[in-house]
């Protein structure tokens, strides 16, 4: 491996025991790190629900018209 990192098979339980190993600081970055993981798999997730080919960026840009224009009518007419 050219940049010095290794694969290794570990069970769950193994890598369990190595993170009982870490000290407290450690184990919070870890900790966050999964939970940015987490986060990036189900943001991907949720956008390919919304994902679709049915709206073109034109429409896209006369519905944003629209809703500008009627919030600008809505706030002069305040």
């Amino acid at each position: 491996m050219a940049n010095g990192t290794l694969k290794l098979s570990l069970t769950y339980d193994q890598i369990i025991a190595l993170v009982r190993q870490l000290p407290a600081r450690e184990k919070i970055k870890l900790g966050r790190e999964l939970a940015k993981e987490a986060i990036d798999v189900k943001l991907t997730r949720l956008l390919n629900v919304f994902k679709t080919n049915e709206i073109s960026e034109e429409l896209i840009r006369k519905e944003t018209e629209i809703v500008r224009a009627e919030l600008y009518a809505n706030k002069k007419g305040k």
